[in-house]
């Protein structure tokens, strides 16, 4: 089954339209999507490795986007129902304390989370949600997303045809690894949030 799904993956990946699937994808997960893009990216770039650099700058772009619509939604929901709900529950002065705290560390925050599997829309919604300055978190996010999919594209593209062969020869490893890393990152939201 894992095999029919990499094989139907790789047919995808090498579709004209597969382009604005990967954006929108990158997109999402930068807002509200917990699946990261690299799913896409990968497949992408081993069918078609001279648009190894295309892919990785529409990752980015969208990811930039993406962010932005995160950071909109943890400002606004927070303004309109999170301090409600702090509020009834007594928790203002705590979450002042947590968003100082946030804010202090904010870009090196926002840096390790795109940089890491770690669930990169956690990290957008709260850096609307504590107020991060906006323009310290675009350029954080810039730096960390773009290093992030070019250095994915990159390695597939100058080792392209061994990686491939190593993840179609252990894709039942290569896929609990994945799983194990997406797993992780939300257990590390759970614990450091």
């Amino acid at each position: 089954m894992l095999r029919r799904l990499y094989d139907y993956v790789m047919t995808l990946a090498a579709r004209p339209r597969a382009a604005w699937a990967l954006a929108l994808v990158a997109f999402a997960e930068s807002s509200f999507f917990p699946i990261p893009p690299d799913v896409m990216l990968v497949p992408m770039v081993l069918a078609k490795r001279t648009k190894a650099w295309a892919y990785a700058t529409i990752c980015t772009i969208a990811s930039i986007l993406g962010g932005a619509a995160g950071y909109l939604i943890g400002w606004i929901f927070f303004a309109t129902l999170g301090q409600g709900i702090l509020n009834f529950y007594g928790l203002t002065t705590q979450f002042d304390s947590f968003a100082g705290r946030y804010n202090d560390y904010g870009a090196w925050i926002v840096l390790f989370a795109g940089l890491t599997p770690f669930p990169f829309e956690v990290i957008t919604i709260a850096s609307g949600a504590t107020g991060l300055n906006f323009w310290v978190f675009m350029l954080a996010s810039l730096i960390a997303r773009s290093g992030r999919f070019f250095m994915v594209a990159g390695l597939l593209y100058l080792f392209g045809p061994p990686i491939r062969d190593f993840i179609e020869k252990r894709l039942v490893l290569v896929t609990t690894v994945f799983l194990v890393l997406l797993f992780g990152g939300f257990l590390a939201v759970k614990f450091m949030l």
